[in-house]
């Protein structure tokens, strides 16, 4: 009975990683690829790009690159942020601030939702409130990659982690949104 269980998990595993493969494959981690924002109101908005460059070992380091005819200039808390902003919400990149390694594989993206972290306000509010972080957690799709936002407080990363290597936003520091809380529903890298 174990030994039919251990094939059966082994050839679960095989599946999962040939699925991976697959992915790859179909949108390899390489070269420069669009970032674009889908909104609620059914815009699709090229926000800059996003350059893999292969580092060996199936890993890409990772680089952000905001356009700045799209993503504005918005000085918030005495801080310059790249800004979109729309009647109902103004969505502000906030770049990882400390040395990281910056680097992402098909099977772990987590470096990715780090340098495309955002805050969202309301264009009345003054300031930026950082516990109104967006972190987009990242998946990898046969056309791109696909993030969805989740609620972060960015005041977490107001000081240095005690590892650099390690991003400090796991899986159990965010929250999913509600489907139609952010102006932002979703981004794209394709």
């Amino acid at each position: 009975m174990r030994s039919h269980m251990r094939h059966k998990v082994r050839t679960l595993l095989v599946c999962v990683g040939a699925c991976f493969s697959l992915m790859a494959q179909a949108f390899p981690l390489v070269g420069d690829k669009s970032l674009v924002a889908e909104t609620g109101d059914g815009q699709k908005i090229r926000l800059g790009r996003v350059t893999f460059t292969p580092t060996g070992q199936g890993q890409a380091s990772v680089r952000v690159h905001m356009d700045p005819a799209v993503m504005r200039d918005h000085f918030l808390s005495m801080r310059e942020f790249k800004c979109l902003a729309a009647a109902q919400e103004v969505s502000c990149h906030v770049p990882y601030p400390y040395a990281n390694p910056a680097t992402v594989s098909v099977n772990n993206l987590q470096w990715l939702d780090h340098h495309l972290l955002f805050l969202y306000k309301k264009p009345a509010d003054f300031g930026a409130k950082l516990w109104n972080g967006i972190i987009y957690r990242w998946r990898l799709t046969t056309t791109g990659l696909e993030g969805l936002p989740q609620a972060v407080d960015l005041n977490q990363i107001s000081a240095p982690p005690d590892r650099l290597d390690v991003p400090p936003y796991g899986p159990n520091d965010s929250e999913p949104f509600a489907s139609d809380a952010r102006w932002i529903r979703e981004m794209r890298i394709e």
